[in-house]
């Protein structure tokens, strides 16, 4: 099962949920997707859709789940990574409204970079990125909120 994260703000991320839908009517993806969408309204006949769930609902969810697609919250990665999930991560884009800057690209990086997960910064990418993930063995995650903390302090002063 693949479980799609999208997070709890109120940002809206349709051009992921539309690109999911997409490779599941070409075939590329055959096998059951779970999504929890947050505030993202959207309907699908091949996808199972839940809003809001409580985080007891959400880490049994990942603990199922063999692939993790999510947004570029630090939150949603990093709970999905200590249950030693594979994780793609697609950052939200302020272009398209889907969030109020582009912070989610360099958090995507930076675990990225690590080795951690996956991350790609385009919906487009994604068709590559789930061949990929099936060879891809992440780097053992190790918290340090101290580091990451400081990443996005320095984000937010350069803005």
């Amino acid at each position: 099962m693949i479980l799609v994260m999208l997070g709890t703000q109120n940002n809206s991320f349709h051009r992921l949920l539309e690109e999911i839908d997409n490779l599941i009517e070409k075939g590329i993806i055959k096998e059951d997707v779970v999504v929890q969408a947050g505030y993202t309204k959207y309907e699908s006949k091949n996808m199972k859709i839940f809003g809001l769930v409580s985080l007891e609902e959400l880490e049994n969810l990942i603990e199922k789940a063999d692939l993790i697609i999510t947004h570029g919250g630090v939150g949603s990665i990093t709970l999905s990574l200590k249950k030693g999930k594979k994780v793609i991560a697609i950052p939200r884009l302020h272009e398209y409204h889907e969030h109020v800057n582009d912070h989610q690209k360099e958090i995507v990086e930076n675990f990225n970079e690590k080795g951690y997960i996956i991350g790609i910064q385009d919906v487009k990418q994604l068709e590559k990125a789930l061949k990929k993930a099936k060879e891809f063995k992440p780097q053992k995650y190790q918290s340090n909120n101290q580091k990451m903390l400081k990443i996005i302090e320095d984000f937010i002063d350069k803005i």
